[in-house]
């Protein structure tokens, strides 16, 4: 089916199979060239362009006749059939209270077929919703029942008939895709449109007389590299405004992040209002920005607090974690399966004992509990490898080696990961 939308200046456009309104936009499908078979180009306008009242007259014609021409006959065939067997129904029912819910059950199956078929029929519908009605009547007399029912349902109303939409010419294509591309809102569209606009003048050949053609494809290529020329400038500004903010951001300066903030309705203004997609985006980013740079600001603070209870832990722990690093080279032995002498692993393990316990008895900041539980743990992973291996040896136990190995590379981790966070403490927060 060909639809046709009708804009509010006058002019209309061609749309291939249903259109779709969606909010505040309309979709639909331009034919766009094509020998053999139609070419499709997706396309979008805004609904506030569109003369809805004439679109949807047309609309309404295309899909009726589209369906009286199809399934319409049949699927009317079928309703007669279906309610005339329900009328059989109700003559030969001894209960008439049976008969009546029949009946009605048609009726309501009857009133709704008009709004569900495009409205095909419905003269024809109303007549026979007559003869129902008049049935019920009788029927209810007949089985005393007094009371009256009024059920109103509102008809569709009368379709005007509008001739059918024929395939647009050649030349009825390229003008509706230049007049797409002037009233769409989208660049990305417009430059598509007018890409397709070339490519159906290439194949118009002799159908469009050069004089016409060479004006209209010079037309749309001085529109696709404006329209490029736009898309660097806006390109260009985003860029250079979101490394002033992520500067402004990464500092934590809230001030140079609402400057950054404050410049882009004027700089938009400059460049002629021609983005608007892109300055919405843009305006989010910054905010975004500037949200990071009040929580960094807010986390410097709180650091600034607190740096002297992560300086003062880092001194009472210094003793153990340089056991610990001092530890290094014998505890990475033990994990390749690789020494220490015995009288390394005795003396190391002289070292170690009792660390343990006295790192437990410590009350760490809040901020540290995580890092400080880890540091016992690489302790204690750190005095099980010395004293496995220094077992393992004793006995010649190759599974014991590999536990003190295992126990070794444990240690070695958690020692690592405890002083990169002691190390991001004792600095500046930044931005993730």
């Amino acid at each position: 089916m060909l639809f046709r939308l009708f804009l509010t200046d006058g002019t209309s456009i061609v749309s291939y199979g249903e259109f779709a309104r969606v909010e505040d936009r309309v979709i639909f499908s331009m034919i766009t060239g094509g020998r053999n078979e139609p070419r499709l180009q997706a396309a979008t306008l805004p609904a506030s362009v569109v003369d809805w009242e004439l679109t949807d007259r047309q609309a309404a014609s295309t899909r009726y006749q589209w369906y009286a021409a199809t399934r319409g006959e049949d699927d009317f065939l079928r309703l007669g059939n279906d309610v005339a067997a329900v009328i059989n129904q109700v003559l030969a029912a001894g209960d008439r209270t049976q008969a009546l819910q029949a009946a009605q059950r048609a009726r309501a199956t009857l009133a709704e077929w008009p709004r569900e078929h495009y409205g095909y029929r419905q003269r024809d519908v109303r007549e026979i919703l007559a003869f129902l009605d008049e049935a019920i009547s009788d029927l209810r007399v007949a089985s005393g029942d007094t009371a009256f029912n009024v059920e109103l349902v509102a008809g569709v109303p009368d379709i005007v008939l509008a001739p059918i939409e024929t395939m647009p010419s050649i030349r009825e294509q390229i003008d509706q895709a230049f007049l797409v591309a002037r009233v769409s809102d989208r660049p990305t569209e417009r430059v598509a449109l007018f890409q397709a606009a070339i490519a159906m003048l290439d194949e118009a050949g002799p159908v469009i007389p050069p004089a016409d053609a060479l004006p209209l494809r010079r037309f749309a290529l001085e529109r696709i590299r404006e329209e490029q020329v736009i898309d660097k400038r806006y390109g260009d500004w985003s860029r250079r405004l979101l490394v002033a903010a992520d500067r402004g951001a990464a500092k934590a300066r809230i001030g140079d992040v609402e400057r950054v903030l404050e410049r882009i309705p004027d700089e938009d203004v400059r460049l002629g209002r021609r983005r608007p997609d892109v300055v919405q985006a843009l305006h989010a980013s910054v905010q975004a920005r500037l949200e990071d740079a009040r929580q960094l600001r807010l986390m410097r603070d709180r650091w600034q607090i607190r740096v002297s209870l992560y300086r003062d832990y880092q001194r009472s722990v210094g003793g153990q974690m340089l056991q610990l690093v001092k530890s290094q080279p014998a505890l990475e032995a033990i994990r390749r399966l690789d020494g220490p002498e015995p009288d390394t692993l005795l003396a190391l393990q002289a070292r170690l004992t009792g660390g343990a316990e006295r790192l437990d008895r410590m009350r760490p900041p809040s901020d540290l509990a995580a890092a400080h539980a880890m540091l016992i743990g690489a302790w204690r992973f750190a005095e099980n490898a010395v004293k496995g291996r220094y077992d393992a040896a004793r006995s010649a136990s190759v599974n014991g080696a590999w536990e003190a190995s295992s126990s070794a590379a444990g240690a070695l981790l958690l020692l690592s990961r405890v002083q990169q966070e002691i190390r991001e403490l004792l600095e500046p927060p930044k931005l993730r």
